[in-house]
């Protein structure tokens, strides 16, 4: 599997860059990667049917002068930000993959299992899947994560909050329209926690996990670009309803 630590120069870019890497794979281009990407600005990213007036705080994000973007998977809407780590994993469909379900129990307990075994002194808490797509420690969630699947092969991504500043999690974004059950009706403050882990210790879990190695290769640039102009950056894709 190739690795990509790679973050590009803008949230379209970044969210652009994940559709085109799936699009790489499937194209027969690449045979699966895992990408690591860290926001350097503060950006709510909606999942694909969500609508931002029920997600979002949307004259509290203009004040603060924090844009909104869409991604191509589903899941609920997040913040992004300094303090947060982001993975993606392009994997061909095959095995315990074939369907939602099966990805979603493969890759958690995956990668569950690769920071409990490698962090297992350095994070808070035991480290648990819950609901279908989260990682928490204590009942509290610290990773949230969705799919998007093609033909041959899939998307799985996800964000890691590391030393992120919650409180604009409450203010930012409204009470999700749809929760997991262990969730239990609580705030964003009293739901979230840190994992208060360096991200490259969790980018070391991972990549073993994986067993991704860097190579030099031509990346799908003029497809980042096209993904952008055509939709990324598109009030249109961005606030469709």
């Amino acid at each position: 599997m190739l690795l990509l630590d790679l973050t590009l120069g803008s949230p379209a870019e970044n969210l652009a860059c994940d559709e085109a890497l799936l699009d790489w794979c499937e194209t027969g281009q690449r045979d699966g990667v895992l990408r690591f990407w860290e926001p350097r600005e503060y950006f709510v990213v909606l999942g694909y049917a969500n609508k931002a007036a029920v997600e979002v705080n949307i004259e509290a994000c203009q004040k603060r002068g924090v844009p909104v973007f869409r991604r191509c998977t589903g899941g609920g809407a997040v913040l992004q930000g300094p303090g947060c780590l982001n993975y993606s994993l392009v994997l061909r469909i095959a095995g315990a993959l074939q369907s939602i379900t099966q990805t979603n129990c493969f890759v958690m307990q995956r990668n569950r299992d690769a920071l409990s075994r490698t962090l297992s002194g350095l994070m808070k808490g035991k480290v648990e899947v819950r609901g279908d797509t989260d990682l928490a420690m204590d009942d509290l969630k610290f990773s949230g994560n969705s799919q998007r699947r093609r033909r041959e092969f899939l998307l799985f991504h996800g964000s890691f909050l590391l030393n992120f500043d919650l409180g604009m999690i409450e203010e930012l974004l409204k009470f999700p329209s749809k929760q997991p059950d262990y969730r239990s009706g609580r705030s964003h403050k009293d739901f979230l926690t840190n994992a208060g882990v360096a991200a490259d210790a969790i980018k070391s879990a991972l990549i073993r996990a994986w067993t991704a190695k860097q190579a030099r290769v031509a990346l799908p640039s003029d497809r980042v670009e096209g993904l952008v102009r055509e939709r990324y950056c598109k009030p249109e894709w961005n606030f469709k309803s």
